[in-house]
């Protein structure tokens, strides 16, 4: 994203979304915080972290609900979907967790809203990590889409990615530069009154903190990885 430009992030409340939002918010204004309700199991858990970070910046904060993704889709992240697998975040378990075509769905919506807000960038927050099992991560997927936003606004919205070839490590270190407080984020898939510290998500953030040599401040139901 050029510096001054507009944009529109898209945050759930998770790490990576929100160290996306303070970057973008370093780097130029961001005219909204866009997060979704899509009937995952840990929504209620994510959003509150997405809307505290906002509020901190000082950016409006919208959630847009997508009921119809919980009652049609099928993955084990949703309500409506089965147990949510324990072991590493890369593991073919994880596939599991899925959501069919999520960030396709999300960053069509978010293209049409940052049209109406005269904003020129949407900024989505996939990394490398996300590829292993998610094909709505990966570049492959976001080139694309993001040329056909580009194509299909007349402001001609960016999409920037600027993660996309990052591992999560490096993320913590960025907000952690920016002063992110990390306490007020969340990944746990199971959506409990605490992180876990079994599913896949909950792994990968610790291991995420313990790489890049930063305290993790986590309150973990369990022993990470137990």
């Amino acid at each position: 994203m050029m510096p001054g430009m507009q944009s529109v992030v898209l945050i759930s409340g998770g790490l990576d979304s929100t160290v996306a939002l303070h970057e973008a918010a370093q780097r130029g204004t961001v005219v909204l915080g866009l997060s979704f309700h899509y009937g995952s199991k840990h929504n209620d858990c994510e959003l509150p972290c997405a809307a505290w970070q906002c509020q901190q910046l000082g950016v409006p904060h919208q959630v847009v609900r997508l009921d119809f993704i919980n009652d049609l889709f099928r993955s084990d992240l949703l309500q409506s979907g089965g147990a949510i697998p324990a072991g590493h975040y890369e593991d073919v378990s994880m596939r599991r967790t899925v959501v069919p075509f999520r960030n396709g769905i999300m960053l069509a919506i978010a293209a049409g809203i940052a049209e109406s807000r005269d904003a020129q960038a949407l900024v989505i927050a996939a990394h490398g990590g996300d590829h292993a099992i998610y094909p709505d991560c990966r570049e492959s997927f976001l080139g694309p889409m993001a040329e056909a936003i580009r194509a299909g606004t007349y402001a001609g919205i960016q999409v920037c990615r600027p993660f996309v070839q990052s591992r999560k490590q490096e993320l913590v270190r960025i907000g952690q530069a920016l002063g992110v407080d990390f306490r007020h984020t969340w990944s746990c898939y199971q959506g409990g009154s605490r992180h876990c510290g079994r599913c896949g998500t909950c792994v990968e953030r610790h291991e995420a903190f313990l790489l890049a040599g930063v305290a993790d401040p986590t309150e973990y139901a369990a022993e990470v990885g137990t």
